[in-house]
Formats: structure tokens, C-alpha cells, sequence
């Protein structure tokens, strides 16, 4: 990538609930949004790239969505990697403007999670379901058992994130839950799938997001200062579901994360910030260490005693996250880059050079990164 193609545009709507309006509603809102902030005519669209909807599934949501925006799009499609889908759409987007193939490409997600159906998290998990293998949650707090056991993880290391995840939050006044956390609160939390906390697992959320690329050379053009180069991306996949898993801590994020810092030609201790994946604290833990920021089994430690705070050893998502800000697969943290990088966020990171973000899918199961440099 090396910057040929940015994200010019960014937008996203309040995040909770939302009774009565529908996804695509609040895609229309979120698009835009970032359409203005883009400063291009919506008409100049030609490429719509959104992730499915986790509450409600739709064939041909690439055309409707084109539809309710009032586009003709060259390529209007919709892609389902779980949360990682997000950071693929911009792949697969990007790829396209650099072959000539559109100029400007709109990236969205809108869902009501929140206010609709809550089928997809807590569904039954083939042929194990008999013995309770139920939920989202359920596979991570394997995951999370598994890390506490390998690595002697104390509890404190998880309430590190939450707490950073929430004391951010609360000064977004677009997130869902703008309430602090103290580190006492999180450790007298309730166990809802032991050993997870209740503040453990992420939002679920009703609200629309969106981003706009376009080419390098198109944003000089129209003199967008704002434009948040793209640098590096990677993507990769955990096949099996977790309890085939020969290890429940080996995750395909490693190599995403070197695919993406192999193309941004970057060193990891040149990260200002990263903006990862916390559906759930174990999560975040291990993907710090996939992406070797530290080595495996101490990044909590590191956490709790540096922080995760934009004065700490790594500020982490600054607007709060999935914990935080909204329960809604990833795209929420792709914008809170870009507007870290232009020097525009809530909870601003000085002088930030470059940014790091991951998407993840299922249960560990699909991951991509991203990375992206100062606008401008």
C-alpha cells in the first residue's frame, strides 16, 4: 500500500440503542457524515463495500445499501469475516482504486444489536451444544481460562484494560457506556462465565459507521490536508472452532500483523497507539503479544504497571472500544485511528505518528491489521 491510498472521510453515529430504526437508516446517517467530512460529492461514489449485519443477514446488501444512499456504485458488495470484515472491505477497496478499477470507495457497517435479534451471539455451537456449548462468550472463556492457567494471569492484568477502555470511553460523547470503571469495581464484578467479569466482555450495540478512500493524488488534489494515508494491511485465518483448536492461545494475529508491518516497512516500537479488537480483555492481552509488542504472558503486567492510557507505555483505543464505545465489529476503531492521526480525537494522542489497528472474527477465528500514518 505505502500510502497510495487514504481514508478521506470519516463518520459515525451516536452508539446504544436506537428503537425504530433500521441498519441501513443508520448507515445513511453515518455515510453522511463521512461524505462531508470527505468534502466530495456523494455522486462521485463508485464503489460500496459493507460488512454484513450480525443481527439480520441480507442477500444483496451491497444493493440495497447502494439503493437507500441513491448510488449506482461500480462495485457494490458485502462481506461476512465476523469483526474482521471491516479492515478486509478497506483491503479489497483499496486494491480496486489502485487498479483504476473506482476512484472513491465508501466503507460501512450499521447494525441494531442492541434493540434487535440476539441470535448470532449466543447460538448453539454444532454438534457440542448438548453439553452447553452456547454463546460467543463461552469460546472465550476457554481462551481466557487457558491464558490464566499457561501464563499465571492475575485478574488485575484484565482489569487493566477495562479500565482504560472505560476511563476513554467516558469522555466520548458518541459512546454507548460513558461511566469509569475503577480497578476495585472491575475486580467485585460479577463472573458471568467464570473466569470472565461482567466488564470483561464488550457492548452490544445499536449504530452506523462509515470511512471514504479515495487515491493519494486525488486527495492532493482537492487539497484534503485531513487524508490518513493507509500503509500496511494483513489478514489471516483460525479455521477451526475453538474446541478443536490443538492450542487455544495460538491465533492467526501474528501473522496478519507481519504482513501489515512488512508493507508499512515500520519497526513495532514506532507505534503511537493502538486501537485493538476488545471484544473481550483476554483479547487484547493476546493480541498485544501476537503482534509482539511484548513478549507472550506479559502484557498485562505490563499494562496494569505502565497503563494503557495516552500517557502510558501504550495508548489504547482512545475512544473507548468495544468495552466501551460501542459493541459494533471494528469499524468504529478504523475511525478513532484516522481521527487520532489528524489530531482531532476526545482523548488525543501527542503528536501520534503511526497507528495501529486489529479486527477480529468469531472466536479468534478471522483477524486482520492495519496500519496507518499522520495525515497530511
Amino acid at each position: 500500500m505505502q500510502g497510495k491510498v487514504v481514508i478521506a472521510g470519516v463518520g459515525n453515529t451516536p452508539y446504544g440503542k436506537h428503537p425504530g430504526r433500521d441498519k441501513i437508516d443508520l448507515i445513511v446517517e453515518a455515510a453522511r457524515e463521512a461524505i462531508g467530512d470527505a468534502g466530495i460529492a456523494k455522486d462521485e461514489i463508485d464503489g460500496v463495500f459493507v460488512k454484513i449485519a450480525n443481527a439480520s443477514p441480507t442477500v444483496l446488501y451491497g444493493q440495497k445499501v447502494s439503493e437507500a444512499l441513491g448510488l449506482q456504485p461500480a462495485i457494490g458488495c458485502a462481506l461476512d469475516q465476523g469483526g474482521a470484515a471491516n479492515v478486509g472491505l478497506m483491503t479489497y477497496a483499496a486494491l480496486a482504486i489502485e487498479a483504476g478499477i473506482i476512484r472513491n470507495a465508501l466503507i460501512c457497517y450499521g447494525d441494531t444489536a442492541r434493540t434487535g435479534s440476539h441470535a448470532v451471539y449466543h447460538r448453539p455451537r454444532g454438534d457440542d451444544a448438548i453439553m452447553g456449548w452456547y454463546s460467543t462468550a463461552a469460546g472465550y472463556a476457554m481462551i481466557h481460562q487457558a491464558y490464566c492457567q499457561r501464563y499465571a494471569a492475575r485478574d488485575e492484568y484484565f482489569g487493566a484494560v477495562a479500565v482504560a477502555a472505560r476511563d476513554h470511553g467516558a469522555r466520548n460523547p458518541k459512546a454507548q457506556l460513558r461511566k469509569p470503571l475503577t480497578l476495585d469495581a472491575y475486580l467485585a464484578g460479577p463472573h458471568v462465565i467464570a473466569p470472565m467479569r461482567r466488564d470483561d466482555m464488550c457492548l452490544l450495540s445499536d449504530g452506523g459507521a462509515a470511512i471514504l478512500l479515495t487515491g493519494a493524488g486525488e486527495a492532493k488534489r482537492r487539497g484534503n490536508a485531513r487524508a490518513v494515508p493507509i500503509l500496511g494491511v494483513g489478514q489471516a485465518q483460525e479455521s477451526w472452532e475453538v474446541h478443536l483448536r490443538p492450542d487455544l492461545l495460538s491465533s492467526r494475529a501474528a501473522a496478519s500483523a507481519e504482513t501489515a508491518f512488512r508493507q508499512a516497512g515500520i519497526r513495532r516500537d514506532e507505534i503511537s497507539f493502538a486501537q485493538l479488537y476488545d471484544c473481550f480483555t483476554v483479547t487484547v492481552l493476546q493480541t498485544i503479544e501476537d503482534y509482539g509488542l511484548t513478549p507472550r504472558g506479559q502484557a498485562g503486567a505490563k499494562a496494569l504497571a505502565e497503563g494503557l492510557g495516552v500517557d502510558g507505555w501504550l495508548p489504547f483505543n482512545t475512544s473507548g472500544g468495544l468495552l466501551s464505545e460501542s459493541g459494533t465489529p471494528g469499524l468504529q476503531l478504523i475511525i478513532e485511528a484516522a481521527r487520532q492521526l489528524r489530531g482531532e480525537a476526545h482523548v488525543q494522542v501527542k503528536s501520534p505518528r503511526y497507528g495501529l489497528v486489529s479486527n477480529q472474527g468469531g472466536s479468534m477465528h478471522t483477524h486482520a491489521t492495519l496500519i496507518l500514518g499522520a495525515a497530511g
